[in-house]
C-alpha cells in the first residue's frame, strides 16, 4: 500500500468517525472537513493507530477567536485575560477548536513552519498516554530514555534563546513548557525537514523514529 492510500484510508476513517461542527456563523462544508481530517492523519502514517481516541468533536471557528485564558506570572501567581486563539485543544475532554483560515493557510504552504493542525493534532498525541507532558506513547523504555534525554537539552536550549533573543528555527511559543515544545517541533518535522534535520540532527532523528516518517524524503520528491 503506498502512502496515498493508506493517508486516503485514514482520512475516511477519521470522517466517519469525529464530529465537526461549525461555529461563529461558519457553515459546514467537505472541503473544510476533508482539509484539517488529511493533514491530521498525515501524522498517523506508517504507525498503528487508534485515530485520536480522546477527541470526539471539532469545533471550527471562520477565523481567529477570543478564549479566556488564565497565565502564570510566577509561581503560584497567575493572571486571567482574554486571548486571541488559532487553536485549542486538551482543555475540554473530547473536544477541539480550530480557525479555518488559519488550518486552510497551513495546508496552502507546506513549507512556512506554522501549521494550526498539526499543532493542535500533536497535543492529542501528546495526550494519549493521559499525561500532556511532551512524551507520547513510546514502545520500549529504551526509546523513552532516549526521547527524554534529548527534548530535555533541546527545550533547555530554546528557552536560552528566547531569553537572550537569539533567533531560532523552532518557534519560541514552543519554550512555554515541554507539551508546547512537542507541538512546535511536530509543525517544524513536517513543514521545514531539512532546516530542522541540519540544525537540530538528535531532535529530528527522535521524531523520525517516532513517527516512522522521514518528511525530507517527501520534500526531495516533490523537488524532482
Amino acid at each position: 500500500m503506498t502512502d496515498r492510500d493508506e493517508l486516503l484510508g485514514h482520512v475516511q476513517v477519521f470522517l466517519a468517525e469525529k464530529l465537526f461542527e461549525g461555529c461563529g456563523g461558519l457553515e459546514m462544508t467537505d472541503e473544510i472537513r476533508v482539509t484539517i481530517a488529511a493533514q491530521a492523519c498525515l501524522l498517523l502514517l506508517r504507525r498503528a493507530t487508534d485515530y485520536f481516541p480522546h477527541l470526539l468533536t471539532i469545533l471550527v471557528y471562520p477565523s481567529a477567536y477570543m478564549a479566556e485564558e488564565q497565565r502564570q506570572i510566577e509561581d503560584h501567581v497567575w493572571e486571567e485575560g482574554t486571548m486571541t486563539r488559532l487553536g485549542e485543544t486538551g482543555r475540554r475532554m473530547g473536544s477541539m477548536v480550530l480557525a479555518w483560515d488559519a488550518a486552510k493557510s497551513g495546508a496552502d504552504d507546506p513549507s512556512d513552519g506554522k501549521n494550526v493542525v498539526f499543532h493542535e493534532f500533536a497535543h492529542q498525541l501528546d495526550y494519549e498516554n493521559y499525561a500532556s507532558d511532551g512524551v507520547p506513547g513510546l514502545d520500549t523504555r529504551e526509546q523513552q530514555l532516549s526521547w527524554s534525554e534529548v527534548m530535555r537539552t533541546e527545550f533547555a536550549l530554546l528557552r536560552a534563546a528566547d531569553d537572550t533573543g537569539i533567533p531560532t528555527l523552532l518557534d519560541t511559543y514552543g519554550a512555554t513548557n515541554p507539551a508546547e515544545f512537542f507541538a512546535v517541533t511536530t509543525e517544524a518535522f513536517f513543514e521545514r525537514p531539512r532546516a530542522l534535520r541540519a540544525r537540530h540532527p538528535k531532535l529530528y532523528a527522535q521524531f523520525q523514529r517516532y513517527f516512522q516518517q522521514d518528511p525530507v524524503e517527501y520534500s526531495a520528491e516533490r523537488a524532482n
